[in-house]
């Protein structure tokens, strides 16, 4: 059974820090691209930062120079390095992990990010 688990989200004041984890659980993450996506308050989920299975990342332009994605192959987990937090950073946070060419996309449960202003 495939599981991911994030970790890592809370409450920071504007300017601060977090670090978010993905666990992945049942299957290999260095054999998936990963992708971590944002759902704002009333609003659609929206991918932030991504991962290939070669280890390519890419960013969307909002957070470019302030969000670092990097993998941890022994560990089996994905990270996001969230630095310069702003309060339109807030929402849920939820890891992807999906296999292209195949059926297999697998998505944790979400954990909240909270940006204090």
């Amino acid at each position: 059974q495939v599981q991911l688990v994030e970790s890592g989200g809370g409450l920071v004041q504007a300017g601060g820090s977090l670090r978010l984890s993905c666990l992945a659980h049942g299957i290999i993450i260095s054999h998936f691209d990963v992708g971590w996506y944002r759902q704002a308050p009333g609003k659609q989920r929206d991918l932030v930062a991504s991962i290939s299975s070669s280890g390519r990342a890419n960013y969307e332009d909002s957070v470019k120079g302030r969000f670092t994605i990097s993998k941890d192959n022994a560990e089996n987990t994905v990270y996001l390095q969230m630095d310069s937090l702003k309060p339109e950073d807030t929402g849920v946070y939820f890891c992807n992990c999906k296999m292209i060419g195949s059926v297999m996309n697998y998505w944790g449960n979400g954990i909240l990010v909270t940006v204090s202003s």
